[in-house]
């Protein structure tokens, strides 16, 4: 079923052309714009909205190709559905046009039916890939979102320094058993809401929630400045929102909740494990495991934000910590310099 009321830019510099082009898919019930050269269509496409563009090789100024090579190379227009219509010969130009991205090759003079066929195709990919687009959004973080759209899905990983963060709620447990199941998900729910947006206003990435746990990745998948720093504010934003959020519960007359927060940085391997039906991004490594183990440690040092040796290096006394001495954790070989950040209270 065609999926009217689309808006069309049809770019050919023959004025013949356009008008009749235009006039025939109006009368599909599309909405049309014009432009007579490469140029001015880049100018369209990047100030407009358009769900797909008819676009002709031979032209002033820039060409075909050329308005391809860009598009290509322009986050926002690199997935515009584009057909080509041209009179250019050769299977050579009709190969070019689609490694640079053209969804299809009409010769000239074009079949209207075959035209309009092709249209309706292209459309309807759109809307899956916008749909496709939408879900993925939604059931993941706007950085994920972003590498899947910039990068594309594969399974794999690549080794990069970043800095991960583990959190979790003191004595959930006992929390959980002492108050009805819906109260609980409403805490989580709250919880979380405010934890995402402590973490993501420092760039940070929540991959993983576990009942009451989350672990977080600043660095990955998309570059964050100073990771180790924007970690640990991140941690400090999440203890004040903690604070505030005690108030309102204690308002209400319920217990107060505390979180644990480890933090550690260095090499990991991240990227999307899974299968191609369902996966997550995540990193592996020592460093992920330390942050954990930091995590568990805040119990028994009795501090809320904990941060390992090449985390506290990377701070360079811009947040205020104190050394804990050196701890033998489990899995590691060599005893562990530890340093509990200053939260203030």
């Amino acid at each position: 079923m065609a999926e009217t009321g689309a808006r069309l830019l049809v770019t050919d510099d023959n004025k013949v052309n356009r008008l009749l082009l235009t006039r025939s898919l109006q009368l599909q019930g599309h909405r049309v714009a014009s432009a007579e050269n490469g140029r001015i269509a880049l100018e369209m496409l990047r100030a407009e909205t358009f769900d797909l563009m008819l676009l002709d090789m031979e032209m002033p100024e820039l060409d075909g190709f050329q308005v391809l090579e860009q598009m290509v190379g322009d986050a926002k227009l690199k997935d515009l559905p584009v057909i080509v219509t041209s009179s250019l010969e050769g299977d050579a130009h009709v190969v070019r046009c689609l490694e640079l991205g053209a969804d299809d090759f009409l010769k000239k003079p074009v079949n209207p039916v075959i035209l309009k066929a092709r249209i309706d195709s292209s459309l309807e990919k759109k809307r899956l890939r916008d749909q496709q687009k939408a879900m993925v959004s939604r059931f993941a973080t706007s950085e994920v979102a972003q590498d899947l759209h910039q990068s594309g899905f594969a399974l794999g990983g690549r080794r990069l320094r970043c800095t991960v963060m583990f959190s979790d709620i003191r004595g959930f447990t006992s929390l959980v058993e002492s108050q009805p199941p819906e109260e609980t998900i409403e805490l989580l729910n709250t919880y979380y809401t405010l934890m995402f947006d402590a973490i993501s206003g420092q760039g940070g990435v929540v991959n993983q929630m576990i009942g009451d746990g989350l672990m977080a990745i600043f660095g990955a998948p998309l570059p964050v400045e100073e990771p180790p720093l924007a970690a640990v504010r991140a941690a400090l934003d999440m203890q004040e929102m903690v604070g505030l959020f005690n108030q309102e519960r204690t308002a209400a007359g319920k217990s107060p909740i505390a979180i644990g927060i480890g933090i550690a940085s260095g090499e990991v391997v991240a990227g999307y494990t899974g299968t191609q039906t369902r996966a997550t991004y995540t990193c592996i490594g020592d460093t992920v495991n330390l942050a954990a183990r930091l995590e568990a440690h805040t119990k028994e040092a009795g501090r809320g934000i904990l941060v390992d040796g090449d985390t506290q290096d990377a701070l360079a006394g811009r947040v205020a910590t104190v050394p804990l001495g050196e701890v033998q954790f489990k899995g590691k070989a060599a005893l562990v310099p530890v340093f509990a950040v200053r939260t203030g209270s």
